[in-house]
C-alpha cells in the first residue's frame, strides 16, 4: 500500500472516530429546517436525538424539566426555537436552555434566527455568550412556505390573497439553510459566524406565485389585501390570537423593505452561490408539490 493510501484511510479513520463521538440534538426536528438538518447529519455518520414533544426522551420548550434527558450526552444542538424568536420570553428561554446545554457538557451550537428581526438578535446575543461554540444562521421568508407550509393550501386552490405589496424578498431555500447549519455543526471555522441565508434574487409574492404557476401550468392568482382584512379572516376561522399577532408581524415589520436585498451568507458558508426560487420551483412541481 502506497503511501497516499495510507493517508487518506487514516483520514477517513479519523473522521469515522470523530462523527462516532459526536451526538448532535436537533431541535424542531418535525420542522422544514430541523428535519433536514438531521437527515443531512445522519447521512454524514453522525448520530442524531431528534428534539420533539413526540420523541423519546422528548422536548419541549414549554417544559424546561424535559431538557436535561434531551441534553444528557450531546455534543452539538441545532436550535430552533418554537414558536418564533419574536415572541415574548424567547431570549429567556434560549439562555435559560442554553445554560443547561453548557452544564450538560455541549460544545457547540448552532441558532436558527430570524432577518430583520431585533427580537431575535436579542436571542443571538443570549447565545453568544452563553460560553459555547456558537454560529447563527439568519433566514426570514422561506421558499418552501409556498409548497410545504402556510401558503400551500392557497397555492393549490388557485388563490393567494396576503396582506404583502410589491416589496421584494430574496426566498431563502430550506436546503440552503440546512446545508449551512450541518457545515457549522460539523466543521471547524464557524465559530463565531453570523450567515444571512437568501437567495441570489428579489422576487415579489406576486411573482413568486407567477413562477409557481408558470412551472404548473395552472391559474393561480395572487391579491394583495389590506392587514385588517387579513387579520378578519383568520380570526373567523379560528387563528389563535398569539398566531394572528405574531403573521402581523411578520407581513408588517419584517416585510417593510429591510430585507430587500440579497447577502452572501450561503457562498461565505459552504462556498457555493444560493439556490433560486426558479430551481426550488423546478423540483417542488417535479415532485407534485402541488398536485
Amino acid at each position: 500500500m502506497n503511501t497516499s493510501q495510507n493517508t487518506n484511510q487514516n483520514r477517513k479513520h479519523n473522521q469515522s472516530q470523530n462523527q462516532a463521538e459526536h451526538l448532535a440534538l436537533v431541535l424542531g426536528a418535525t420542522g422544514k429546517t430541523g428535519r433536514r438538518v438531521a437527515a443531512r447529519l445522519e447521512a454524514a455518520g453522525i448520530a442524531v436525538r431528534r428534539g420533539s414533544r413526540s420523541a423519546d426522551p422528548a422536548f419541549d420548550w414549554q417544559d424546561p424539566a424535559t431538557w436535561p434527558s434531551a441534553l444528557d450526552g450531546v455534543t452539538n444542538v441545532y436550535l430552533s426555537f418554537f414558536p418564533d424568536l419574536a415572541v415574548p420570553g424567547a431570549p429567556e428561554a434560549v439562555a435559560a436552555f442554553t445554560a443547561e446545554a453548557r452544564r450538560a457538557g455541549v460544545r457547540r451550537v448552532v441558532l436558527l434566527s430570524g432577518r430583520g428581526e431585533p427580537e431575535a438578535q436579542l436571542a443571538e446575543e443570549v447565545v453568544a455568550r452563553a460560553g459555547l461554540e456558537w454560529t447563527v444562521v439568519r433566514a426570514s421568508w422561506f421558499a418552501q412556505n409556498f409548497s410545504e407550509g402556510a401558503f400551500l393550501e392557497s397555492v393549490v386552490s388557485g388563490e393567494v390573497v396576503l396582506p404583502v405589496g410589491e416589496v421584494g424578498e430574496p426566498f431563502a431555500d430550506v436546503e440552503d439553510i440546512a446545508e449551512v447549519a450541518v457545515a457549522a455543526l460539523t466543521q471547524d471555522g464557524h465559530n463565531g459566524q453570523i450567515y444571512e441565508v437568501t437567495g441570489p434574487r428579489l422576487l415579489t409574492f406576486a411573482e413568486a406565485v407567477n413562477a409557481i404557476a408558470e412551472a404548473t401550468g395552472r391559474e393561480i392568482s395572487f391579491t394583495s389585501i389590506p392587514l385588517e382584512a387579513f387579520t378578519a379572516y383568520l380570526k373567523e376561522e379560528g387563528e389563535a390570537p398569539e398566531v394572528i399577532e405574531m403573521l402581523a408581524y411578520l407581513f408588517t415589520e419584517v416585510l417593510d423593505g429591510r430585507n430587500a436585498y440579497v447577502t452572501d451568507g450561503v457562498q461565505r458558508a459552504i462556498g457555493r452561490p444560493p439556490r433560486d426560487f426558479a430551481e426550488y420551483v423546478r423540483t417542488a412541481a417535479e415532485n407534485g408539490a402541488w398536485k
